[in-house]
Parts: C-alpha cells; sequence; structure tokens
C-alpha cells in the first residue's frame, strides 16, 4: 500500500474512534468521519474499508492487536482473581491514551459483539490470549454454575467491565478529578468482578 494510502487510512482509524465513540457506532456519519480525516471524497471510508463495519472491525484489530501485546495466558492453576486480573488489567491500560479512551466507549456499545454469552467467540477473539483468558474463565465457571449461568456470568463481567471503563474513559476526558487512581481503580474492578462471578 502507497504510504500516502497508509497515511490516508491511520487517519480514518483515528477519525472513526472519535466519532464512534462520541456519536455512536451507529450514528457517527461517514462524512463527518471523512472530512475529520481531511479528505474530500466521501466514498473514503468505502475505498479504504469497505463499509462502516469495515472501519469499525479495524478499529477493534487495531486495539486488540496492541492489547495482545501485552496479555499473557492466565498460569496453570490461577483462580478467578487471577483469570479477571489478566483480562482486566490490559483492557484498563487503554485509559492511557486519548486513542485508548475513545476505544474503551466504542467498546462498551459492543458488549454482545464478543460473543461471550452465546458461547461462540466473535472471530476477532478466536485464536488471541483474551480468547485464551475467556476460555480459562468459562473452564473455572462451568463445574461450579453449570453452562448456562457461566455464560450468563461472564456476559454480565463484559457488560459491567465495558461499561466501567467507558465511564472512566469519559470521566478522565472530563477532567473529573478521580476517586482512586489507575492501580485502585484497577484493583477494585477486578475485585467486584471477581465478586460478581463467584456470587
Amino acid at each position: 500500500m502507497a504510504r500516502d494510502a497508509t497515511q490516508t487510512r491511520a487517519l480514518l482509524l483515528r477519525a472513526g474512534e472519535k466519532y464512534f465513540a462520541r456519536d455512536g457506532v451507529a450514528g457517527a456519519k461517514l462524512s463527518d468521519i471523512v472530512r475529520e480525516a481531511g479528505q474530500r471524497n466521501d466514498s473514503a471510508v468505502g475505498y479504504h474499508f469497505g463499509s462502516r463495519e469495515g472501519l469499525l472491525v479495524a478499529i477493534v484489530e487495531q486495539h486488540m492487536a496492541a492489547m495482545e501485546a501485552r496479555r499473557e495466558a492466565p498460569r496453570d492453576g490461577a483462580d478467578l482473581h487471577e483469570v479477571v486480573r489478566t483480562i482486566v488489567g490490559p483492557t484498563a491500560d487503554l485509559l492511557e491514551t486519548p486513542e485508548g479512551r475513545d476505544f474503551l466507549r466504542i467498546t462498551e456499545q459492543l458488549a454482545a459483539w464478543s460473543g461471550v454469552g452465546a458461547g461462540k467467540p466473535n472471530a476477532v477473539l478466536v485464536g488471541t490470549t483474551i480468547g485464551l483468558q475467556l476460555e480459562r474463565l468459562d473452564a473455572l465457571l462451568v463445574p461450579r454454575l453449570g453452562r448456562a449461568l457461566a455464560r450468563e456470568r461472564a456476559a454480565l463481567m463484559v457488560t459491567f467491565l465495558t461499561g466501567a471503563l467507558a465511564e472512566r474513559a469519559r470521566s478522565r476526558d472530563r477532567g473529573d478529578r478521580q476517586r482512586l487512581g489507575h492501580d485502585g481503580f484497577v484493583d477494585n474492578l477486578v475485585d467486584v468482578l471477581t465478586g460478581g462471578l463467584a456470587a
């Protein structure tokens, strides 16, 4: 891909993050994204990504790749608390950048997209460390709760996690005073999620 095309893709990705986070995945106007990226041709998203969904998938894949580089598979014998921490930590690290915070606001809208509740992980999770982390979570929950309830709890965990991180992202972008520092926030979130799963 030509250098200018690569730069255009990067600009469209960043503009997509901003508008999908601010106006919603369904509500964001592609014309706004194109203008934010400094493009004059309204078909720029279609040309580079195929569609709105193609742009969204590219944004997800970009952030998934960045998180994968920091994720570690839970050690053999890891308990529920440890597995939850492996899921939460790298995701919460996205709070440190404007792009990451925008992505967290997008993931809140995509909580059901993960497929965790249906037991059919989205294709972007297959073969990833986060996919393995979710499998370990399932292996810990199913024997105690049964498959249906385990999936329901895991889906609720994803919903709560994405909601909590998106709200933290919004709060930070507004410049609100944070009640807890980053590490304290992550520790508390892991405790809350573990408690809910173990209830």
